[in-house]
């Protein structure tokens, strides 16, 4: 992936992290996978959608639509299984930002 593309993929996952309810999500995802940590998405502790909610008091719609601004912005993994949708923190994605935030 080339310089440019590498910073516009992380001003899009900066751009979806700004709001205040993503970024609470992300962090009740990331402590499934926090940073330093070994994971993968076959050892990520998945969420269900309605677990991540709880205490935000948003709609669900509401809910749903920062999880697929999150998604989209490849920050988070969301898989649907029975009626349930889970979803877990992309481990590679925090690699990322990890190796941004630690550059000299």
């Amino acid at each position: 992936m080339s310089n440019y593309q590498n910073n516009k993929a992380l001003a899009e996952m900066f751009k979806a992290l700004s709001n205040p309810h993503r970024l609470v999500l992300f962090h009740r995802l990331m402590t499934c996978c926090a940073p330093g940590t070994k994971c993968n998405a076959d050892v990520a502790i998945k969420f269900c959608v309605s677990e991540l909610g709880e205490g935000l008091n948003i709609a669900a719609s509401t809910l749903s639509h920062h999880l697929k601004a999150l998604h989209q912005a490849r920050l988070i993994h969301m898989e649907r299984n029975g009626k349930n949708v889970e979803c877990w923190v992309e481990p590679d994605v925090l690699k990322e930002l990890s190796t941004f935030f630690n550059q000299s």
